[in-house]
């Protein structure tokens, strides 16, 4: 029980600069460039108000890593499979958020950012299934923010990353919850019947 209860802990400390990388990354696409005026003027792309990094990603991340953490800590009179199931309850909550953050970083990256274009205010990659992030002579389209496809591809890129080493660290830790939580009781049998 003491090295699966290390290895959450472990997970739960890798869980938690994710985490807080994926905030601070959703907060970064809220002001483009570091400019406040485009959030003002409502000017930022539809899938940055899911808030997939900042929500998924980031705070419902906070729970699991919490949880792994302070896995075994507590002084009240849990037993051990029972602990583990609450680490199996936290690695779902996990796997969710994750996984809420790669779908909206995805559709978003497909979209493209909204921006000033010379037809005005539009997404002027949407219809193109995403085909402009391999096309970047493209991204001159867009005039206003300066750099808008740049820094919404690199933070939107870093989201995914971020969410698939949350998802594998959380199914990681599922794993090893799940084994214990049907193992032990058949370990706790044979030592018993050992002893015997």
């Amino acid at each position: 029980m003491c090295c699966s209860v290390g290895f959450a802990r472990t997970l739960g400390l890798a869980l938690l600069p994710l985490a807080l990388c994926s905030i601070l990354a959703n907060l970064l696409l809220l002001f483009p460039m570091g400019e406040i005026s485009y959030i003002q003027q409502d000017r930022l792309a539809g899938y940055v108000w899911y808030f997939g990094g900042l929500g998924g990603g980031g705070l419902l991340m906070l729970v699991p890593a919490v949880a792994f953490i302070t896995l075994g800590k507590c002084s009240c009179c849990w037993n051990e499979s029972l602990m583990m199931c609450g680490s199996v309850l936290a690695a779902v909550v996990g796997l969710a958020g994750s996984s809420y953050c790669f779908v909206v970083s995805g559709f978003s990256l497909v979209q493209g950012p909204q921006c000033f274009t010379s037809y005005g205010w539009t997404y002027p990659f949407a219809d193109q299934g995403g085909r402009y992030l391999m096309q970047p002579e493209t991204w001159s389209r867009c005039l206003q923010p300066v750099h808008i496809v740049e820094w919404n591809v690199t933070l939107q890129c870093l989201l995914l990353g971020l969410a698939v080493l949350e998802f594998i660290l959380c199914l990681l830790q599922l794993g090893n919850g799940l084994v214990n939580v049907i193992c032990r009781p058949c370990c706790y049998k044979q030592e018993y019947s050992l002893n015997a």
